[in-house]
């Protein structure tokens, strides 16, 4: 009682044959697969148009050092 068997999923999809029929799914499934499609595009298109980041400027820690006892001498 607790799990559909397989003839109500048959009679459950005859029902739904008999009210959308076979050229509505077919339609409703080709909207579909456009629509992820399209979804997928947007992402990959936001992604190449993203700015790239800055590159990371390093300081040149040993020659400040050095520069800096130069100076006291």
């Amino acid at each position: 009682m607790g799990s559909l068997s397989i003839w109500h999923w048959i009679i459950v999809l005859v029902v739904v044959l008999l009210l959308f029929g076979r050229g509505k799914l077919s339609e409703l499934m080709g909207d579909a697969a456009k629509g992820i499609k399209a979804f997928k595009k947007g992402m990959a298109d936001e992604d190449e148009t993203a700015k790239p980041a800055e590159p990371v400027r390093s300081l040149d820690h040993q020659s400040k050092v050095e520069a800096e006892q130069t100076k006291v001498s």
